[in-house]
C-alpha cells in the first residue's frame, strides 16, 4: 500500500497530462503554424484522448493561452537564473530567436503574432517586464529591453548578435 495520498498522485498525473498537451501543441505549431492546427490534432500529437484534452482545455484558444503562460514562465525563469543583466538578455534573446514555434508563426501566423505582441497591458507582458526590471534595476532599461526582445520575435538574431547586442544594451542604455 502506498504512503502517498491519493490526491497527490492525481495532481501529478494532471500536471503530466497538461505538460504533454502543451508540448504536443508547441510541436504542432512548429510544424504547421498556429492557424493550421485543430483540437483533434492537438489530442493526437499529445497522445491523449479528445475527452481528456477537453477535460483540461475548453478550446484551442485555452490551450494556446496555457502554452503562452508556460513559455513566459520559462523565459522568466531563464532571466532570473542568469548571472548578469547581459546574461539574462542574451538568454532571452537566444530563446526567442531559436524557438521553432515562433519561427513557424513568423511564416504562417504573422497577424496573430503581431496582435499578441501588441498587448502591453497583458499580465504576461507585465510579468516579463518585472523580471527584466529585476535584472536591470532600471525602468527605462526595462522598456528598451522589452522592445528589443519583442523585435526579435519578428527578426531573430544569431548567437553572436544576441550576446553583442545584450552587452551593448547593458553598457550603453541600461546603466
Amino acid at each position: 500500500m502506498s504512503t502517498q495520498p491519493k490526491y497527490a498522485t492525481q495532481g501529478a498525473t494532471h500536471r503530466r497530462t497538461e505538460s504533454a498537451i502543451l508540448e504536443g501543441t508547441k510541436s504542432l505549431i512548429a510544424q504547421f503554424g498556429l492557424a493550421n492546427i485543430s483540437m483533434i490534432e492537438i489530442a493526437d500529437a499529445s497522445q491523449v484522448s479528445r475527452a481528456t484534452l477537453y477535460n483540461h482545455y475548453r478550446d484551442k484558444n485555452a490551450v494556446i493561452a496555457a502554452l503562452a503562460t508556460a513559455e513566459i514562465e520559462l523565459m522568466i525563469d531563464l532571466a532570473n537564473k542568469a548571472g548578469t543583466p547581459a546574461d539574462a538578455l542574451e538568454k532571452l534573446s537566444l530563446y526567442i530567436s531559436t524557438d521553432p514555434a515562433l519561427a513557424a508563426m513568423r511564416q504562417h501566423d504573422q497577424k496573430a503574432l503581431t496582435e499578441a505582441l501588441s498587448h502591453s497591458d497583458h499580465p504576461l507582458y507585465l510579468e516579463i517586464a518585472r523580471s527584466l526590471y529585476g535584472a536591470t534595476k532600471s525602468e527605462a532599461g526595462t522598456g528598451v529591453a522589452m522592445r528589443w526582445l519583442i523585435g526579435q520575435v519578428m527578426q531573430p538574431l544569431n548567437a553572436k548578435q544576441s550576446r553583442e547586442q545584450a552587452e551593448l544594451l547593458v553598457d550603453r542604455t541600461l546603466f
